[in-house]
């Protein structure tokens, strides 16, 4: 049993014993037998998540520290060395397609699901602090102009993040558009812009006057017109998503992908 913890470098407690043969006492030392004793050891979910990332890394031609952080809710795995931007990626995309697939691989064929989560010199908590900074600074404009903002495509861990810091900001709201890759967020105020609160002049006949006059000549305003010119497509991207109502605070998320 202490070559086999030595053997596996793992605690005596994590490896299965078996005895196949008990072994013989003898009598004076004649006919002596030794026990036969089968050990077997199936290393953890995250060491599973550690080789396999290794093994990537070493693959990509990267030298890096991993350093591994446990807890109840799963594993944090930390990429330190000299190319870490090989290993973020650009604005994060590689280090959350190597989240994804270290993740698989150590939930492989196990359905209790083991959160495994990657970092890389502390890029995770950076963007956080940089998307929130920009959720502010966008619900700043929108709350002066009354005009929606929509901001370029992001993965679903910071469309969280912006919905988070969004939620926390009085008179604006969020909410996501569009498709995978491409889904967006759009900032809204919750009060309607300025200009609406000075239309809708009444003409002398008590109606509303939908056209504008440009000398003699008024020119007719089809309120269904600009409908008419919106493809199905950007029809279908207005349309909110269930992702708008996951709590924003689960940034680390399962990834089903919605990571």
């Amino acid at each position: 049993m202490e070559l086999a913890v030595r053997e596996f470098g793992a605690d005596r407690d994590r490896i299965t014993f078996t005895t196949i043969d008990s072994g013989k006492k003898g009598l004076l030392g004649i006919g002596k037998a030794l026990a036969v004793v089968e050990a077997e050891y199936e290393p953890g979910k995250a060491e599973t998540a550690l080789d396999y990332l290794s093994g990537i890394l070493s693959a990509m031609g990267i030298d890096a520290e991993l350093v591994l952080t446990e807890s109840e809710e799963g594993a944090v795995i930390d990429i330190q060395g000299e190319m870490t931007g090989a290993v973020i990626g650009r604005r994060g995309e590689t280090l959350d397609a190597l989240q994804y697939l270290t993740g698989m691989a150590a939930n492989k064929n196990d359905r209790e699901y083991y959160r495994i989560s990657l970092d890389s010199c502390g890029y995770r908590e950076k963007r956080k602090t940089a998307l929130e900074e920009l959720a502010k600074k966008i619900a700043k404009t929108v709350l002066r102009t009354g005009r929606s903002t929509t901001l370029e495509p992001m993965n679903p861990y910071e469309r969280r993040m912006i919905h988070a810091a969004i939620s926390e900001i009085e008179g604006v709201t969020s909410k996501s558009i569009g498709e995978e890759p491409y889904r967006k967020v759009v900032i809204s105020s919750t009060n309607p812009p300025r200009g609406d609160r000075q239309r809708g002049r009444r003409n002398d006949r008590g109606g509303e006057r939908r056209g504008s006059r440009y000398g003699d000549r008024e020119i007719k305003r089809d309120p269904h017109s600009m409908d008419l010119m919106k493809t199905s497509f950007e029809k279908d991207y207005k349309k909110p998503k269930p992702e708008d109502t996951l709590p924003a605070g689960d940034l680390y998320g399962r990834l089903d992908i919605d990571f």
